[in-house]
């Protein structure tokens, strides 16, 4: 029991990640993946998490030992990889954020029924709303808040999977013939599912920057055993999450020649509509609301960790400029990545494809070497012996550098 309570009060970091990660690649990705290939694709999402899980957990032992940011950590390997990390955060705040906010402006639009008001007003007010929140509430109140919403989100998923699983599968269409997985379509799905399952490897920084700011809330420093644990928790929990959404996804549209939409609005309305319309129409407000919370938490501990992660670049690259430690700092990032992402979803119209095009190029090339300054920060000469990962966790990320190159080559491939 006393263990469970100290878990409970180094709760934080974990979840935020896990609230970030369960957005796009687990909404949209996780119920393509069921809905077009059927269980099949369990494989790939269980391989992309535990080849990326050393990545991410290297953030927070990082952070945990030293009481410093994964990315002085990269100052310290060079400030080559500094400014390498700066380019793909560069690119993710002109993207990421704006496409997540697209998706979730679809969502609030079908949950309340308000099609007359177009994308780019609810996109506008969902900004001001969150920039809002994270100015007054700061880390405290995004780590409070979403205990209660990754608890209702994950109530809402396991009573849905459940249902869906009792239904029973959707008839197929007669001669439906399952889609090929090993063509180039089907690979170009892969590599997209693989690249941001749970999420990015770049978000590791994000992860880092989370435990920062717990470590600045807490009285007494956890351990970095507890830390680690608080971290696995969150990270098993966005896995589990992934396959709730195959399941539904395959469970509800596979076999049923449904094409999902890459529109945002057309999207959330064949999600929640085909889903309450296999269980039944009094399940519509239980679903909306599970896929709405979903992407709101992720737009909120997005658009968050991307401030954080944005002003400490600067700062270490501007060690003299004190300012951009300050509260007005934050401020000011946050507002200025509402605005200028606002004006990125008025250029592209609210298509999800065109926003994500450039980060998921970014991602996808930068990630084994990414993954690579991860391992370096924490096997280095100035990282204390005693505290470096295993042996065995070591040997798993080199299995997973090999496994991002493969993918990242392939995709360079097929693009270039």
């Amino acid at each position: 029991m006393g263990q469970f309570k100290l878990l409970l009060k180094t709760l934080g970091p974990g979840l935020l990640f896990a609230s970030m990660a369960i957005g796009t690649s687990h909404l949209v990705l996780s119920t393509k993946a069921g809905a077009q290939y059927g269980w099949i694709m369990i494989i790939p999402i269980i391989l992309a998490n535990i080849l990326k899980y050393p990545f991410f957990e290297f953030g927070v032992r990082y952070t945990s030992v030293t009481e410093n940011s994964l990315i002085q950590g990269y100052l310290n390997l060079g400030k080559k990889y500094l400014w390498l990390y700066g380019l793909i955060t560069l690119v993710s705040v002109f993207t990421i954020l704006a496409a997540l906010y697209v998706v979730t402006s679809g969502l609030f639009i079908n949950l309340f029924k308000i099609e007359s008001i177009g994308i780019n007003t609810i996109a506008l007010g969902l900004f001001s709303f969150i920039s809002l929140l994270l100015i007054i509430g700061r880390y405290r109140f995004l780590e409070v808040s979403l205990k209660l919403v990754i608890s209702i989100l994950f109530l809402a998923l396991v009573i849905t999977t459940v249902l869906v699983i009792n239904k029973g599968q959707a008839i197929a269409i007669s001669g439906f013939e399952p889609p090929k997985i090993f063509n180039e379509l089907g690979i170009l799905f892969l590599i997209g599912l693989v690249g941001w399952m749970p999420t990015a490897v770049e978000a590791s920084g994000w992860v880092s920057m989370w435990s920062m700011e717990k470590l600045k809330s807490m009285a007494v420093k956890p351990t970095l055993k507890e830390a680690l644990n608080e971290f696995n928790l969150g990270y098993s929990l966005t896995a589990l999450l992934a396959v709730f959404f195959l399941i539904i996804g395959w469970m509800t549209l596979y076999g049923t020649a449904t094409e999902l939409s890459g529109n945002a609005v057309l999207f959330a309305d064949q999600v929640v509509t085909l889903f309450t319309s296999h269980i039944g129409d009094w399940a519509y407000f239980l679903i909306a609301i599970a896929a709405f919370a979903t992407m709101f938490s992720t737009c909120m501990t997005a658009h968050d960790a991307v401030s954080r992660v944005s002003l400490d670049i600067l700062s270490k690259l501007y060690p003299n400029c004190k300012k951009l430690g300050s509260k007005s700092a934050f401020a000011f990032t946050v507002i200025f990545l509402a605005l200028i992402n606002w004006v990125v979803i008025s250029v592209f119209s609210g298509n999800m494809a065109n926003l994500v095009a450039l980060a998921t190029f970014v991602s996808f090339v930068m990630a084994p070497l990414i993954g690579w300054m991860n391992l370096k920060t924490v096997t280095g000469s100035d990282f204390p012996k005693q505290y470096r990962p295993s042996g065995l966790l070591q040997i798993l990320s080199y299995l997973g550098m090999i496994f991002l190159t493969g993918f990242a080559v392939y995709y360079c491939w097929i693009v270039i």
